[in-house]
């Protein structure tokens, strides 16, 4: 089973994290955040992998440390997972559309954590957070995880953009991670991710 556990406790947020690339468990967020849950939830069961959040964190000062945190768990959980990489499919690109809202996303699980994240939303928040921290946890997931990811999205409603970027991501990882039966050694001419 490809699988990873992390517990990380600072001064602002404790947050324990466990996933299962190859979803043989459950999806379970609680953040504090009903929003953020939402989200979650949504990458992981589009993406196929099981996900379990049990976190807290100081959200009487605002969302930005338990967001923040939350995204360098899961991509250090991601990381942890994905071992030598040995068999994935490395690459893979998805696009969601919700609505008058689409999100593409193309990533690549090679090492190297990078993010472009292309677009803007209409409000200062939605779902009570504040709409920059969504760029934020990805750049905190994808430098944790080693992940290079280009996110482009527009739309009009900023719910439906969130929840489009949330489960194309999900969706492209999703297929990144899966093991390809004809790959048996890691997938980079250097011999490693």
């Amino acid at each position: 089973m490809r699988t990873a556990e992390v517990d990380r406790k600072t001064g602002e947020t404790a947050i324990r994290l466990r996933i299962g690339l190859d979803g043989e468990e459950e999806i379970a967020v609680s953040t504090g955040l009903p929003f953020m849950d939402h989200m979650l939830n949504a990458c992981a069961k589009h993406g196929g992998f099981s996900l379990r959040v049990e976190a807290q964190g100081d959200l009487e000062v605002d969302a930005h440390h338990l967001v923040e945190d939350v995204g360098i768990v899961l991509g250090t959980t991601i990381r942890e997972a994905v071992g030598e990489g040995r068999g994935i499919v490395r690459f893979a690109h998805a696009a969601v559309p919700m609505d008058e809202a689409l999100a593409e996303v193309a990533i690549d699980v090679g090492g190297r954590g990078y993010l472009v994240f292309t677009g803007s939303f209409n409000t200062p928040s939605t779902g009570g957070i504040d709409t920059s921290l969504f760029e934020h946890f990805f750049g905190s997931l994808c430098t944790r995880a080693g992940i290079t990811a280009h996110i482009r999205f527009y739309g009009r409603n900023d719910h439906h953009m969130a929840e489009a970027i949330f489960k194309s991501f999900g969706v492209a990882l999703g297929k990144a991670v899966a093991v390809d039966p004809r790959k048996t050694g890691v997938p980079s001419t250097k011999g490693t991710l």
